[in-house]
């Protein structure tokens, strides 16, 4: 067996238990020996019947007087009786009627599971049993247990995993040798085994710490790399105009804060150079990043040159632009400021193309299918990317191709990204912090609502909409769910406005609807067509409605920190005071991931409570946390990010290593599709 193999080629693997690791991403053996353990129990002591405590134990017996019925219901009840030298137990299984016939009473198995007193006797409720064997999978060691989905569980997976590790052949490793030797790494077959089959927590600890040290040594290098092509590159200067910069500033209605200057004056000095800059902007939601944006704009425009400023979405396209119309307004550059998005019509497109085209836009604003039109953008200087997209090597070549050299890169994030991660991630490209909020923004007042509580909660919102106010309804999930007992949004739309909220407007919009019909929806609300809009996490990344300023966010444990913060940034976006609903599902204590956005709105600091808690797929998201495979690595784990760093960048200077280690090279280039996460 290869670790290129398909899933289906493993024994006992048929199509149907294929498709179901398919549904968790898991398609080659490498997926599969890279779908680590969650967590562990620990089965290893097996004690004498006589000496057990409750709680999780692990025996060694024979079985007696198994037996096995059906009651009222169609529950079906296995019992049986464990002996040992020591003592005997009652042991019961639960709708497993193949236990009584597979079980024999004349051989010895491992019993592992809870003991709990009921009744006043000592009973096994449905434990993991074998025949006493050199390799228990599932008892009598420290168990690993997987992230399991409907129709795959932990012990299935084991059992398949246990079958390629003992028949795989080779398990080639992505670090040299040289380094292996000198940061003392297991090889990455024995971590393998370790991490699925461990015989100690101690061999948990050597495997993480070799496997992890792979994943961060593999991104830095790749990160480091592309960081050294760019340097190589060649861009059109931008030079720094004082007075230039002075007069926008002067006509602002609003005072920049010291992070917003500091923040400018870097990309200024950035873009005076003869080679690309790549700059990472991070901002809080709401510290003021498209001023800063605009700024840059405006010195590429002194210089007679064009600047790209691509949005995730058509209708932050759009309010982009009119936010960069106004803010050129007094130094009239207005007439600069072009819009080129898909739902213009023929006229109106072709209008743009040669205005683009003649060089009189010099701002131009779309969605990140902007750089795909046939344009004519010769004298692009500047490419400002907003929120995530991704833009990493074969974008940066078909730009080359396109435009005839590498524009400056501005890409901008409203996800607090904690100082470890974004080293760790974003190593090709400078990082500024915008961490400031302007003096005159209210604090959000984010309250933790209990299930009995939600009638006093629509009394206020009720109030806030007779203001004339607005308000955001964010559900977990679409449609109703039979798995999940979990509010969607099209119930929750149905029973606001029948109920609590039934004298106003209430919209929906989810991910699920075509483009035309999320813009029609979210214009209508920008429109005030609608007073409450009740949605999915589509507005996470939105627009600016400053009429908006109440957030109710449903079932809020099903969300991350770093995304309950995004949401609540979508209100009190103006002089009004805005208001965030955390509404439980129950009237259970809130957890401290909750108790932690009540008490904090500093993005930072909940982001790094965030990766402790949930891991990076916290701060990506699915998609993302999928390409960058940051699974093993503990991001507070400053000595291994040090060490996996010093690794990378020795490895970096060694071209050599990449041809000698084919495998190496193979990650790397994968790797630097995706890293770009703008």
């Amino acid at each position: 067996m290869h670790i290129s193999d398909s899933i289906e080629t493993i024994k006992g693997v048929g199509d149907a238990l294929a498709q179901k690791f398919h549904n968790v991403g898991v398609k080659t053996v490498e997926d599969l020996l890279s779908y680590y353990p969650r967590r562990y129990n620990d089965f290893s002591h097996i004690v004498p019947i006589a000496k057990m405590r409750p709680g999780e134990v692990t025996l060694q017996g024979t079985f007696k007087q198994i037996t096995g019925r059906y009651v009222r219901g169609g529950l079906h009840i296995t019992e049986a009786v464990l002996s040992d030298k020591s003592s005997s137990v009652r042991v019961v299984w639960f709708n497993q009627p193949y236990r009584s016939a597979g079980t024999k009473t004349d051989e010895e198995y491992y019993v592992s599971g809870m003991l709990d007193l009921k009744r006043g006797r000592m009973v096994i409720t449905n434990p993991s049993c074998e025949l006493v064997s050199d390799f228990p999978v599932n008892t009598a060691r420290i168990i690993p247990i997987y992230r399991e989905v409907k129709g795959l569980k932990s012990t299935a997976i084991r059992k398949i995993i246990k079958t390629v590790l003992t028949s795989i052949s080779d398990v080639p490793s992505t670090i040299p040798a040289e380094i292996a030797r000198k940061y003392k790494l297991i090889n990455r077959k024995q971590a393998l085994g370790y991490i699925h089959f461990p015989e100690t927590l101690h061999d948990v600890e050597r495997a993480k710490y070799r496997l992890g040290f792979e994943e961060l040594f593999e991104l830095i290098l790749a990160s480091t790399l592309l960081r050294n092509e760019v340097v190589h590159e060649k861009a059109i200067p931008i030079p720094f105009d004082r007075k230039v910069a002075q007069k926008f500033v002067q006509e602002l209605s609003f005072t920049l804060t010291d992070s917003q200057r500091a923040t400018i004056w870097e990309i200024y000095q950035d873009m005076a150079k003869p080679h690309p800059m790549n700059r990472l902007v991070e901002g809080d939601v709401g510290a003021g990043k498209t001023v800063v944006a605009a700024m840059a704009a405006l010195m590429t425009a002194h210089a007679s040159l064009q600047t790209a400023f691509m949005a995730p979405t058509e209708l932050l396209a759009r309010q982009h632009a009119e936010t960069l119309y106004q803010l050129m307004l007094p130094l009239g550059q207005q007439d600069g400021v072009v819009l080129l998005v898909g739902s213009m019509n023929a006229k109106q497109k072709k209008a743009a193309y040669q205005r683009i085209a003649s060089g009189d836009a010099l701002l131009i604003v779309g969605t990140h299918a902007l750089l795909q039109e046939k344009l004519d953008m010769h004298s692009l200087g500047l490419v400002i990317v907003d929120e995530q997209h991704r833009f990493g090597v074969e974008q940066r070549k078909a730009l080359l191709k396109k435009v005839g050299h590498v524009p400056h890169m501005l890409t901008m994030t409203a996800t607090p990204i904690p100082r470890s991660l974004a080293l760790t991630v974003y190593g090709e490209l400078d990082i500024s912090i915008i961490r400031q909020k302007p003096k005159d923004r209210k604090p959000i007042v984010t309250k933790i609502i209990k299930h009995s509580y939600a009638p006093d909660m629509y009394e206020d919102i009720n109030s806030e909409l007779a203001r004339g106010r607005q308000a955001f309804v964010v559900c977990p999930l679409i449609d109703p769910s039979t798995s999940m007992a979990l509010k969607s949004a099209s119930e929750v739309q149905k029973q606001l406005q029948q109920g609590p909220l039934k004298q106003w407007k209430i919209g929906l919009l989810h991910g699920r609807m075509k483009a035309d019909e999320k813009t029609a929806t979210m214009q209508d609300f920008i429109n005030r067509k609608l007073d409450v809009l009740v949605a999915t996490t589509v507005i996470e990344v939105g627009v600016d409605i400053p009429n908006a300023t109440v957030m109710v966010i449903q079932s809020p444990e099903r969300f991350g920190l770093a995304q309950i913060h995004q949401l609540r940034g979508r209100v009190g976006r103006s002089e009004y005071q805005g208001y965030c609903y955390l509404l439980l599902d129950d009237d259970s204590a809130p957890s401290k991931r909750l108790r932690a956005l009540e008490q904090s709105a500093d993005g930072f600091r909940l982001a790094e409570l965030d990766l402790q808690l949930r891991g990076p797929g916290a701060i990506y998201g699915r998609q993302q946390h999928g390409a960058l495979d940051l699974r093993m690595v503990e991001l507070t784990d400053t000595s291994l990010i040090k060490a996996a760093r010093e690794a990378a960048l020795a490895c970096a200077q060694k071209h050599e290593y990449l041809l000698q280690y084919p495998q190496l090279q193979e990650r790397i280039t994968k790797l630097q599709k995706v890293i770009h996460l703008n």
